[in-house]
């Protein structure tokens, strides 16, 4: 009770107007100037210095070097700065969602120090270095930072299966969240256009099931990007979207899929998995434990959203096992079972999973470790019955980028906050909320747009999951966001405009690197 008090203060007390206008995305939690002249570093010159043993840290300190020096520089300045002290206090490098990003960041005319409690912590308050660095001319302020996440799942989500992302470009796509200090990639890795991922267990299903045999992701893609991923601090959640949004299965499974002439998913003649199938049950089995081996979260996302009843309700097999089992017409009770015998299978991998909030709606059997995934406008009603229930949920409505409008519609995504559901609810009952998950949907994205159609839009929601929940100015982030953009695109990344007019001073199309 006394911490809540003291958030609810500290939410009344501080307006984004007391702080330092400093071009930093997300806003840190705690920020104060220091009296002291600013700092001069020399880019050519300026190193990274630990005592830590970690490659991994190395691989940052490389990463960041590379940001440094993307620009000529001309020395007008008394160069002040000459290295960033980094002390990492675990040596534990295992990524979790529970592990700490937690750092502290001072900045002096003549030194600096980072301290943080694991090395992605020293991630995220490295980021935060290299966005005080005005680039023109390499002054930074001096300042102090304390700074740790409001929200631990703080997720982006892309859809691999109505159009192809090629592993390029989804490392690009999963850099950019890295900066935006996003921790969690939301792999929706097959649906019923195609079935990318090439499996082990069942090799048919990518070689039947994908567009082309170039458009796959092989084993050795997978474990690719789920490296890139960790070396980046994000975690890699695959989702398995099950029974329905499977047409793409069928292609190498016969008998899988419910038969339903006239009345199956997009023009097809079949629709969701059959649950009365037993055959189903073992190639469930093996390829979500395959899954479980490849993916070392501890997350699985098993979908279950969108289960269409038609054709259920027109396949005659079907509703004489309906009959049979005493649920004649009820295709919510058909819905249980399947999803009863799949949280079995699930259970076996020792994974914490996560549904769409249809499972949780519908009012399936659901072990209370369900995390309720909130993707429908009345997520708010959701998040108050399944937190009330002692569910944890994220969101996802309000923050649908494949949704795009004419103008600056990064606005309407900042003003969503996943715990504004009930401002009277209990803490203990706030606090189920984990965060949420930033959407990119596949209908009309593939590789020759989805970078620049995602950033900067996403770093506004990427903001709320991070920073204090009092800084929710959408003047205060406009400068901010622009700055962040044009950060990118000096980073070589191809980030839309935020805003109608106005410019970079370095342009994408000057000078591109990666």
């Amino acid at each position: 009770m006394l911490l809540a008090a003291l958030l609810l203060l500290i939410s009344t007390e501080v307006h984004s107007t007391d702080l330092p206008q400093l071009p930093l995305v997300p806003y840190p939690q705690h920020v104060s100037l220091i009296s002291s002249p600013p700092a001069v570093l020399d880019p050519l010159r300026f190193t990274f210095s630990t005592q830590s043993r970690s490659v991994l840290l190395q691989e940052v300190f490389d990463r960041y070097h590379k940001y440094l020096r993307l620009h000529d520089f001309e020395q007008k300045l008394n160069l002040t700065l000459k290295k960033l002290d980094v002390v990492v206090k675990d040596s534990n490098e295992e990524l979790l969602l529970e592990t700490s990003e937690n750092y502290t960041l001072t900045v002096n005319t003549d030194s600096a120090i980072l301290q943080a409690d694991t090395v992605f912590g020293a991630m995220r308050g490295i980021e935060t270095f290299s966005q005080l660095i005005n680039t023109y001319n390499y002054t930074l302020p001096s300042v102090q930072i304390t700074d740790y996440p409001r929200y631990k799942f703080r997720g982006f989500m892309v859809d691999t299966s109505r159009h192809y992302l090629s592993v390029s470009v989804l490392k690009q796509l999963i850099r950019a969240a890295s900066w935006s200090k996003l921790n969690i990639f939301h792999w929706h890795i097959v649906d019923d256009p195609s079935f990318p991922y090439c499996s082990t267990s069942f090799p048919d299903l990518c070689v039947k099931g994908a567009f082309s045999p170039d458009h796959v992701y092989s084993q050795t893609d997978v474990l690719d990007i789920i490296l890139f991923a960790y070396r980046h601090g994000v975690i890699v959640v695959p989702e398995l979207d099950t029974p329905g949004h499977t047409l793409s299965w069928g292609k190498a499974l016969p008998g899988f899929l419910t038969h339903c002439p006239g009345h199956g998913n997009i023009g097809s003649d079949y629709g969701p998995i059959d649950p009365s199938n037993e055959a189903v049950y073992p190639v469930l089995e093996k390829i979500f434990t395959e899954i479980g081996n490849v993916f070392p979260s501890n997350f699985v996302h098993l979908g279950g959203d969108e289960v269409h009843y038609g054709c259920w309700k027109n396949n005659e097999n079907l509703t004489n096992w309906m009959a049979q089992h005493n649920i004649s017409g009820n295709y919510e009770a058909l819905e249980d079972y399947y999803e009863t015998r799949l949280l079995k299978i699930v259970n076996k991998l020792n994974k914490n999973y996560i549904v769409w909030e249809e499972i949780y709606n519908h009012h399936l059997d659901i072990t209370p470790q369900t995390i309720v995934h909130a993707w429908l406008p009345n997520w708010k009603k959701v998040f108050q019955n399944a937190t009330s229930e002692g569910y944890r949920c994220i969101l996802s409505a309000c923050w649908y980028l494949n949704r795009i409008s004419y103008g600056e519609d990064w606005r309407k995504f900042y003003q969503c906050d996943p715990r504004s559901f009930n401002s009277s609810a209990p803490f203990s009952q706030q606090q189920l909320v984990l965060g949420g998950t930033i959407c990119m949907w596949g209908e009309y994205v593939d590789n020759t747009n989805v970078l620049h159609r995602t950033w900067p839009r996403a770093s506004a929601p990427a903001e709320r999951l991070w920073s204090p929940e009092y800084i929710t100015d959408v003047g205060f982030m406009e400068p901010r966001i622009e700055a962040h953009r044009c950060r990118m695109v000096y980073r070589g990344y191809p980030a839309e405009p935020s805003f109608m007019r106005g410019h970079c001073q370095v342009e994408y199309s000057w000078r591109r690197r990666r």
